[in-house]
């Protein structure tokens, strides 16, 4: 039994959920989401709750229940509340900028470097070390965090580099005379 797949999805209100077979598409105020789960899962919609439950008990199927149900509460939850990561930026130098749909990073390379936003995603930086990324897909927001983190991992030694608001970074030592 799945600790997670056992539990419903709650459905605020304001949100739409929309199941035709092995597709599950939510409306709400922040945009709209879809996704095809797994064959080997049932989803159904009982009041204001989203049951996914599998067909047979076999393991593969138990092992895709938990995905399946946390894909569609994350889906719920970003139509209706949006999803959120803070990125740090230290370093002397280092700085980011947005100018419409394009993050121009300033990371200590003798070039500046040029990312392109997402469609549905936003990105904020109110200061020049900050950057803030806002969507309503959990998934897209996390892998473009990712993406412009790996462009200068924090470094142990100084700390230079970008990283995730309140990530911890080990410090080393430098060298000994």
């Amino acid at each position: 039994m799945s600790r997670i797949g056992k539990n419903p999805v709650a459905i605020p209100d304001g949100v739409e959920v929309e199941i035709v077979g092995q597709s599950v598409t939510v409306k709400g105020k922040l945009g709209e989401l879809n996704s095809k789960l797994a064959s080997e899962l049932t989803v159904t919609q009982e009041d204001k709750q989203v049951w996914v439950r599998p067909r047979e008990q076999d393991i593969r199927s138990r092992s895709m229940w938990g995905l399946g149900r946390t894909l569609v509460g994350n889906m719920v939850a970003g139509v209706s509340e949006g999803f959120s990561r803070k990125l740090e930026i230290t370093g002397v130098g280092y700085r980011a900028a947005i100018d419409g749909s394009v993050l121009t990073l300033q990371l200590g390379y003798s070039h500046e470097i040029k990312v392109m936003v997402p469609e549905g995603i936003q990105v904020k930086c109110e200061k020049p070390t900050e950057i803030q990324i806002t969507g309503a897909d959990k998934q897209k927001v996390g892998q473009l965090a990712a993406d412009i983190r790996s462009l200068r991992k924090p470094e142990p030694y100084k700390g230079k580099g970008i990283r995730y608001e309140g990530e911890y970074i080990f410090r080393k030592e430098g060298k000994k005379k």
